[in-house]
């Protein structure tokens, strides 16, 4: 048997659909299911019934003559174009050139989301003021949602990045499929059991069909009736589930929706230091203020407290003192001067200072003698020099008359 590529056989099919003629102008009915309108104009989509789903896109191109509507998930239409198969991946498109709707009907799955959207909208599950507030710093956080896949990856990277202290609890649900929204429920009220902080619901993106779970009423209901928060991450950012309305708050994706339930730990560590240094900075400028009015408060007593008063009192004492003190020894000085000169005056004047000279003071008896009258022959009589005395007797006596 003959051995053939990949490539070969992805050539031979690309010709095959291509020589096709039914296949290159074709019209197919179905439902619209995760519609996406990319930034460049195009439109891609998948076509869908209760038994197969195809790939669509419609090219900017072909938007101006072949829809006139805006094109939405739950959609009934009729797509007129041509069945291509992507050489690079060997899968089949379908290629619209034209999209009418359905006038046969709406879309069943579309129909039944918008009943049970009103219903649980008049019965108040929607209420936001019955909507309970996310604790701003959990400590256990339950996650319901498949055991693998990327959404409890993507959950677990989060949590561990953010705060890796937080404890995260898993219910592993069946997300997709039969039976898949009993098992949400299920890991709802089990987790909303167990007194946690938060719980995560959610799944990672698809088609309408396959995020169906998340708009059965019992997924509702069991969200509604927790007592424990409940954040909705379900599919990607342009999904909108039942379970998105009636959860406490909604998530673009399960990423998003663990950045909500856990906060980051590193943030809070900076605000908490930009706290402490606004803190310790008021502290600073606080102290340094009350410093300024303590030197003020200081300055003022030290001018007119008493212990100003009595330094100043010293002070004028002390200077009083050098007053009285310099007018004593001036007055001394003074009083000294003017008693050496009356000494000097005395010493001039005393009958003793004469004595130094050669003189000597003569008495009789107590009287001194004045004149040689007051002695006659015979009379004894002292002679007082100034360094001793000498006694004698009177030969002659012979007054001599002066002209004093």
């Amino acid at each position: 048997m003959k051995i053939y590529t990949v490539g070969q056989v992805s050539h031979y099919l690309l010709n095959l659909v291509d020589n096709d003629y039914l296949l290159q102008r074709i019209c197919i009915k179905g439902e619209i299911s995760n519609c996406k309108y990319h930034s460049m104009g195009h439109i891609y989509f998948s076509l869908k019934d209760e038994n197969s789903s195809m790939s669509c896109v419609m090219f900017k191109g072909s938007r101006p003559t072949g829809l006139d509507f805006k094109l939405e998930d739950g959609q009934a239409v009729v797509i007129e174009g041509a069945v291509k198969i992507y050489e690079k991946e060997s899968k089949v498109n379908l290629y619209a050139r034209k999209i009418r709707r359905d006038q046969d009907g709406e879309g069943k799955l579309h129909v039944l989301y918008e009943q049970l959207k009103q219903k649980l909208f008049d019965e108040g599950l929607f209420d936001f003021e019955k909507k309970k507030p996310i604790p701003a710093f959990p400590k256990k956080v339950g996650i319901v949602t498949a055991s693998t896949g990327a959404a409890i990856q993507d959950i677990c990277n989060v949590a561990h990045r953010r705060n890796p202290f937080v404890e995260l609890i898993l219910y592993p649900a069946k997300v997709q499929g039969e039976g898949a929204a009993a098992t949400i429920a299920a890991g709802i009220r089990k987790l909303d059991s167990m007194g946690l902080d938060t719980i995560i619901v959610g799944r990672g993106g698809g088609s309408i069909e396959d995020l169906w779970a998340f708009n059965e009423e019992i997924v509702a209901r069991a969200i509604f009736e927790a007592k424990t928060p409940v954040i909705s991450g379900t599919g990607h950012e342009t999904d909108n589930t039942i379970a998105d309305y009636v959860a406490d708050l909604r998530a673009p994706t399960p990423s998003a929706a663990a950045e909500l339930a856990i906060p980051d730990i590193m943030v809070s560590f900076r605000k908490m230091k930009d706290m402490e240094r606004t803190l310790r900075s008021q502290m600073e400028n606080r102290i340094r203020v009350l410093k300024m009015k303590t030197e003020s408060y200081r300055a003022w007593l030290e001018k007119r407290g008493p212990e100003a008063k009595l330094r100043n009192q010293q002070m004028q004492l002390a200077h009083l003192s050098d007053r009285l003190e310099q007018g004593i020894r001036l007055k001394l000085e003074r009083s000294r001067q003017k008693l050496e000169m009356l000494s000097g005056r005395m010493k001039g004047l005393s009958p003793t200072a004469r004595l130094t000279g050669g003189f000597g003071y003569i008495t009789k008896g107590d009287q001194a003698v004045r004149s040689a009258a007051d002695l006659k022959p015979g009379d004894r009589f002292t002679v007082i020099l100034h360094d001793g005395r000498i006694s004698a007797n009177v030969e002659a006596a012979t007054q001599e008359e002066t002209n004093v």
